[in-house]
């Protein structure tokens, strides 16, 4: 039997520009650059700087990933690369970048969903995911709870989505209001620290008895955290931020949590796995923790550094493709901004040549 082959994977969605090494489950290096500083001054990403960014980065992060394994780029057997959802320019320049490597290296090249990759960023820490399991993603434009099986071969199975806002986006857009800096969700977790959760009275949306019980809406969450920051600043212009802060993560936490426990226990799957860059919030692992040992579930977590986008979740995903002996895409596959999460393949081919 052939060794597995080592799979390079590139992710360039949105501000980091990461790659990633993987080889039959196991990370073998990777390494991010993010744009993040140059975004800030602006109070969000701004496309064409992100894509600049993109170009002057994808090299270096290749090349910082292969010394990190101690490999060289004929080591690499196949090439994965994000091509869905994301910024347009900033996809673009690593699906070129992924198309060059595949063609001089002659090897496969994989497109792979964006949030395929956030649930398979789990397996580089916690092994195989279980079939099924429960996945709970919150990121800044995402918010989803998934039925998954098999990641590479299975369609994914939406339980809920968000209605409006994504999790991420809730955090940044209070944050702005709060005077926190960019990105909001660590200036929330790092100003909660030092207030209480109980401090104010935020809503829990779609959280009544007729409400659907997987869908997420935190648009109203965010506007009730702006006018109690209007109310609340007394005369000199000094918000209790500590408070605000605490009580707006903890009703994010309260609903993210309940919803993913209760969709466990409704569709009698015992683990949960909650991933994005969200999942790096304090309270909200926390949280999970504390309602997952009570509720007999197992809980996986990336870590910190595998939560927000890298390139060793794409190389994960290509991973598991390859062993599946997926269909490779052409090299003509084109991106897709919107693409919606039905196959963690981002490509026309969805058959498999060949046994696992």
């Amino acid at each position: 039997m052939a060794a597995p082959r080592i799979v390079l994977g590139i992710e360039s969605s949105c501000d980091e520009t990461g790659a990633g090494l993987v080889r039959a489950g196991r990370l073998l290096g990777h390494a991010v650059a993010s744009s993040m500083d140059e975004h800030a001054r602006f109070g969000g990403v701004v496309p064409e700087i992100a894509a600049r960014a993109h170009v002057h980065a994808l090299n270096p992060v290749v090349r910082r990933a292969l010394d990190q394994a101690g490999l060289r780029l004929g080591d690499i057997g196949a090439v994965a690369v994000t091509t869905g959802p994301g910024l347009s320019g900033a996809l673009q320049v690593g699906l070129a970048g992924a198309k060059g490597l595949a063609y001089a290296l002659d090897v496969p090249l994989y497109g792979v969903h964006h949030l395929a990759g956030h649930v398979a960023a789990d397996i580089l820490e916690h092994g195989p995911l279980p079939d099924p399991c429960v996945v709970l993603i919150v990121s800044g434009g995402h918010t989803s709870l998934l039925l998954v099986r098999d990641l590479a071969r299975d369609p994914i199975t939406h339980l809920g989505d968000t209605l409006d806002d994504a999790a991420g986006e809730c955090f940044d857009k209070v944050a702005r209001v709060f005077g926190l800096p960019y990105p909001g969700g660590p200036a929330v977790d790092r100003a909660a620290r030092a207030g209480s959760a109980d401090a104010v009275a935020f809503p829990r949306p779609l959280t009544g008895p007729g409400d659907d019980p997987y869908a997420f809406s935190f648009s109203g969450l965010k506007t009730a955290a702006a006018r109690w920051a209007e109310r609340h600043a007394d005369g000199a212009g000094v918000l209790p931020v500590a408070d605000g802060a605490a009580a707006l993560q903890e009703a994010v936490a309260d609903v993210l949590t309940r919803k993913a426990v209760a969709a466990c226990a409704d569709h009698g799957v015992d683990t949960l796995v909650v991933v994005g860059g969200v999942a790096a919030n304090s309270r909200v692992r926390a949280l999970a923790d504390e309602r997952c040992r009570a509720a007999g579930i197992t809980l996986r977590v990336p870590p910190l550094g595998l939560c927000t986008d890298n390139g060793a979740m794409i190389a994960a995903v290509g991973d598991l493709l390859v062993r599946a002996g997926a269909e490779p895409a052409p090299l003509d596959v084109s991106i897709d901004p919107s693409a919606p999460l039905e196959y963690a393949a981002l490509h026309p081919t969805t058959t498999f040549a060949r046994a696992a």
